[in-house]
């Protein structure tokens, strides 16, 4: 049989700081109307995204509070009996900001909203010090899911880093090791030349014969792949004719530079007894030039990713800079270039090049770029077209971000800009994306961020004034 649950009294709420200055029959209204229960060890009192059931008066025990990471659940504060919780979500009619869960075993009195509401206005004290607690607490938790979104910002621009960083440092670390193999092929052909006795001209021609392979490659193209495997082929048969050991491993390279059946057997016949050695050495050669513009690419492509990074965090700049608005929609977009790979998204850039540099913060600017880009994307899912715009609107720099997704919902859009709120599942989204990237437009560089939404897409527009416009 359960035992039942003594009602909450007077003497109890007295000593919740919420009810100073209250006399004894305005506490025994706040009893009446409360019902109380208890709260098992780890069971859920409050959940983060949820209405309040009412206020939540913790009269015996402890409460940790958690804001949901993902899978995580991150420690905000606890808790301890005689306290209170959930008023200032009831009296915001918003969601709670975090997931509390009972430490200990706990008794917990419940006043509903609607109860609430009348006394609270009535006794004007419990109504002062709700509203004295809501500049600071929401201060704190604004804060607190700022960074958050700060940090899953800047977890997007890593992971995108790391992604496209991967490409070219596999390829480097690949070609590494194939150039060591070269160079050794290319330090062992002086002494096979020399075991094979050939004279000094007849060593000088096989030099040239090497040269003209070099060139041959730098003045030729890429083949068509059936070109290309006919090409081998014959190269192939070749190597063979001319008994040369493991034949396949030099293909590639003799035949990508354009060197034929009739060149390769002229080599072989130069060469002599070496022509195996000449032959290697020569494919060495022209894979080792493969291999350096290979390497060459790679260090290209990192130092522009790194170059990026730079630009969208405006390294060595500080934070007031004078720049024009396009690199830094470039530079973001080339961040969350793993986002647009494997799918078949079209990116669409329509640039006003006339438009003047701007002096904005730059890096809260690119975090605009960043929150407004990634939910485009995701709106678009594996197929559609992302359209960049810019243009000059009066006296304002104007930056669209459209994309040809399903458009935003009726009902969501009046709260889309609304702190906390988010269409994403719960540890997805901090919900602060779009009300922090409206705050750096409107407050930082006193523009306006708009939207457009139907079925047909969706149209983020940025009105940045143009300093002297």
């Amino acid at each position: 049989m359960t035992a039942a649950v003594a009602p909450v009294t007077p003497d109890e709420l007295r000593r919740i700081d919420l009810f100073d200055g209250l006399e004894d029959a305005q506490l025994a209204q706040w009893a009446t109307a409360a019902t109380v229960r208890r709260v098992a060890v780890d069971e859920v009192i409050a959940e983060q995204g949820e209405a309040a059931d009412g206020l939540q008066l913790l009269l015996e025990g402890s409460a940790e509070g958690y804001v949901i990471e993902g899978d995580r659940l991150e420690p905000v504060g606890r808790q301890e009996a005689p306290t209170w919780l959930g008023a200032i979500a009831v009296l915001t009619e918003g969601p709670m900001g975090v997931r509390m869960i009972a430490v200990t075993e706990c008794r917990l009195a419940t006043v509903p909203t609607d109860a609430f509401y009348d006394l609270a206005v009535a006794h004007r004290p419990v109504l002062r010090r709700i509203l004295r607690q809501i500049r600071p607490v929401f201060a704190r938790i604004t804060s607190m899911e700022a960074n958050r979104e700060r940090l899953a910002s800047l977890g997007t621009m890593a992971a995108g880093l790391a992604h496209e960083l991967n490409n070219p440092a596999a390829a480097t670390r690949r070609a590494a090791a194939d150039l060591a193999d070269a160079f050794q092929v290319a330090s062992a052909t002086l002494g096979s030349f020399v075991e094979a006795g050939l004279s000094r001209e007849e060593a000088e021609r096989l030099v040239l014969r090497q040269r003209e392979a070099l060139e041959r490659a730098g003045e030729r193209g890429p083949l068509g792949a059936l070109d290309a495997a006919d090409a081998e082929d014959e190269v192939l048969d070749a190597l063979e004719a001319a008994g040369i050991a493991e034949p396949w491993r030099l293909v590639e390279p003799l035949a990508a530079a354009g060197l034929d059946a009739a060149w390769v057997a002229e080599v072989a016949e130069e060469g002599g007894a070496a022509a195996d050695a000449a032959l290697r050495w020569i494919a060495a050669s022209l894979a080792a030039r493969g291999l350096i513009e290979e390497l060459t690419d790679s260090a290209a492509r990192m130092s522009s990713l790194v170059g990026a990074v730079k630009s969208y965090a405006y390294m060595d700049r500080g934070d007031v800079v004078d720049v024009d608005l396009h690199e830094g929609l470039e530079t973001t977009l080339t961040l969350l270039g793993h986002k647009l790979k494997h799918t078949r998204i079209e990116v669409v850039r329509d640039y006003d090049r006339d438009l003047p540099r701007m002096t904005v913060h730059g890096p809260e600017l690119n975090q605009v770029w960043t929150n407004l880009l990634d939910n485009a994307i995701d709106a678009l899912g594996e197929a559609g077209t992302l359209t960049v715009r810019t243009r000059r609107d009066g006296d304002c720099a104007l930056v669209e971000i459209a994309d040809s997704g399903p458009g935003i919902p009726d009902d969501v859009v009046p709260r889309i800009f609304d702190p906390f709120f988010t269409t994403k599942d719960v540890g997805s989204g901090t919900g602060l994306g779009l009300d922090t990237a409206r705050r750096i437009v409107a407050d930082r560089h006193r523009g306006s961020l708009t939207l457009d939404t139907s079925p047909a897409g969706t149209t983020f527009h940025v009105s940045l004034p143009i300093p002297g416009g």
